[in-house]
């Protein structure tokens, strides 16, 4: 019969074996044979320039857009609302037309409203196209439209008599 080797001489040239590893069974180990997803390759497709833009680029959808033109709405919101006050006082005040006081505020968010589109063309010419950049929210032109409607509001609280006399005499108080 012939000798066998020691256990320290068989072990050495095996690789380390897992303990808790279950015994084989009718797997061996090495590389496994991968099969291509056939439904996989049945929709890839080579690129074909077609002219309609950058490869991978998207058109972003309508729910998209909408929900990065509201987002910083609440700063509009907020300054209309204070525009809107403010212009109510001032027609109460006023001894003129209401229609007049009404056109007036019309047209005053119909500025607002197209510096909030000048405001969003700007950032698009400037941000987009030269810095390459990606707008995400609508914040910035939001920001520039409240502070109009602020200052709409405080126009109107300059032309009504009582809160000018209630300004001065605060800050006399405070001299």
């Amino acid at each position: 019969m012939p000798e066998q080797p020691q256990w320290s001489e068989r072990t050495a040239d095996m690789p380390p074996q897992d303990p808790w590893a279950p015994a084989p069974g009718p797997y061996a180990s090495g590389r496994a044979r991968v099969t291509p997803n056939p439904r996989a390759q049945r929709f890839a497709a080579e690129h074909e320039p077609t002219g309609t833009g950058w490869p991978g680029a998207e058109v972003p959808s309508f729910r998209t857009t909408a929900r990065d033109l509201r987002s910083g709405g609440e700063w509009t919101t907020a300054a209309a609302l204070f525009a809107f006050v403010c212009w109510g006082l001032w027609a109460i005040a006023s001894d003129g037309n209401l229609l007049t006081s009404v056109i007036v505020f019309v047209l005053s968010l119909g500025v607002a409203a197209g510096l909030f589109a000048l405001s969003r063309l700007v950032g698009r010419i400037v941000l987009e196209k030269h810095l390459h950049r990606v707008r995400r929210s609508a914040v910035g032109a939001h920001l520039v439209t409240s502070v109009f409607l602020v200052g709409v509001g405080l126009a109107h609280l300059q032309q009504i008599d009582w809160v000018m006399q209630a300004y001065d005499w605060v800050v006399n108080q405070l001299n």
